[in-house]
C-alpha cells in the first residue's frame, strides 16, 4: 500500500522562528507532528511514501530521507489550488489503493482497517461538540458516508472528518478529482472532499471509521492542550533536578537545560539547552537554546534562543528575539 501525505494543499505553518517550517516539522511534546504520525504505520505494509509538498520540499526531504526507512518520493505543489490538486500530482505513481494522511493532527486510530474492508474507501472521524469549526461527515444507519458538510451552521453531523483516508477504488478517486477540477473552484479552491461526494453519488460506497483521539496542532492554543495530552499519555520526562527546581508533572525537559531556582509545569516541554533561572513557566513549549529569567510564563510558544526577562504573560515568541518586561 502507498501512502500519500499532502503537505501543500492545506498551506504551511509558521512556526515561532524566523523562518516559516511545514506544519508536519511543528513540534509537540519534543517530536514533530510527523513523527506521531508515522508511529501509526508501524506493522501496515507501507511500500512507499508519497509526499505532496510547497515550496519548503527542501525542509521535508532532508528531515524525512534521514529519518524513515520508507520509500519515499518528493512531489512540489507549485500552484497552490487545493487539496484535490494535491492529491492529484500523485495519479501517475499511485499503483493501487492509497492511504492519504494529512499531517496537521496527531490521532489515534486503528489503520489495519485498510486491510480488511470491503468498502471502496474509509473516512476516520471524530464526534466533537464545536462542530461548527469543521468538515463534517455524515452517514447513513450502516455507518456509510453519505455527504460531507464544510462548516455546517446546524447540528446536521458531529463527525469531525480529521484528514485520514483509504481508497480502495482508486480509479473512482480519480474520477471524483477529475469532476471536481472541471467544476468552478470552491472559494478559490478544489477540495478532495468534492471528489469524495462524487464517489459517493456515483454508487461508491465509503465506511466511516471513529478515532480513540484527535489532537489538533494548528492554533497556538491547541497545541499546547495536544503537548499537555501527548505528555500526559507517556511522552513526559526529566532528568532529577534540584532542592531549588519544582516540577509540576506533565514535563518533558531534555538533556543539557540548566534550572535553578524555578517551577517547571505542567504541560511542559523545554528543549536542549534551554536555561530557567528565577521563573515559573507553566503550559508551554520552549525550543533550543532559551533563556528565562525572572518571569512568569504560561500558554506561550518559543522559537529557538528566545531570551525572556523579567516578563509575565504568554505569546507566541520567534527565534532570536528578546522579550523584555511585562
Amino acid at each position: 500500500m502507498q501512502v500519500i501525505i499532502p503537505l501543500a494543499g492545506k498551506g504551511t505553518r509558521l512556526r515561532p522562528h524566523t523562518h516559516l517550517v511545514p506544519k508536519a516539522l511543528l513540534k509537540v511534546a519534543g517530536r514533530p507532528v510527523m513523527d506521531w504520525v508515522m508511529d501509526r504505520l508501524e506493522g501496515l505494509d507501507v511500500t512507499e511514501l508519497i509526499f505532496i509538498t510547497g515550496h519548503l520540499k527542501e525542509q521535508i526531504e532532508a528531515y524525512t530521507s534521514s529519518r524513515y526507512t520508507i520509500p519515499a518520493r518528493y512531489i512540489e505543489q507549485k500552484v497552490q489550488d487545493g487539496t484535490a490538486g494535491a492529491i492529484n500530482l500523485a495519479r501517475p505513481y499511485v499503483k493501487g489503493p492509497v492511504m492519504i494522511i494529512f499531517v496537521d493532527t496527531v490521532f489515534e486510530a486503528d489503520l489495519t482497517l485498510a486491510a480488511t474492508t470491503t468498502a471502496d474507501g474509509i473516512i476516520w472521524a471524530k464526534e466533537v461538540e464545536d462542530y461548527q469549526r469543521f468538515g463534517v461527515v455524515v452517514t447513513d444507519a450502516e455507518g456509510f458516508m453519505t455527504k460531507i458538510v464544510e462548516k455546517p451552521s446546524t447540528p446536521i453531523s458531529k463527525l469531525a472528518n480529521i484528514g485520514l483516508y483509504f481508497i480502495r477504488d482508486v480509479d473512482a478517486l480519480w474520477a471524483g478529482i477529475d469532476h471536481t477540477l472541471a467544476a468552478p473552484a470552491n472559494k478559490g479552491e478544489y477540495y478532495l472532499t468534492d471528489a469524495f461526494q462524487h464517489m459517493i453519488e456515483a454508487g461508491r460506497k465509503i465506511q466511516t471509521a471513529a478515532v480513540g483521539g484527535w489532537y489538533d496542532c494548528g492554533q497556538l492554543e491547541t497545541t499546547l492542550e495536544t503537548n499537555g495530552i501527548l505528555l500526559a499519555q507517556g511522552a513526559a520526562a526529566h532528568a532529577a533536578v534540584g532542592a531549588d527546581v519544582t516540577i509540576v508533572e506533565p514535563v518533558l525537559i531534555e538533556s543539557g537545560c540548566t534550572l535553578e531556582r524555578c517551577t517547571i509545569g505542567p504541560n511542559v516541554t523545554l528543549e536542549t539547552g534551554t536555561v530557567v533561572r528565577d521563573a515559573t513557566v507553566t503550559d508551554a513549549i520552549v525550543g533550543p537554546r532559551c533563556v528565562i529569567e525572572g518571569s512568569t510564563l504560561s500558554h506561550a510558544m518559543l522559537g529557538e534562543a528566545v531570551k525572556i526577562s523579567g516578563f509575565t504573560g504568554s505569546g507566541s515568541f520567534g527565534s532570536h528575539t528578546d522579550v523584555r518586561g511585562s
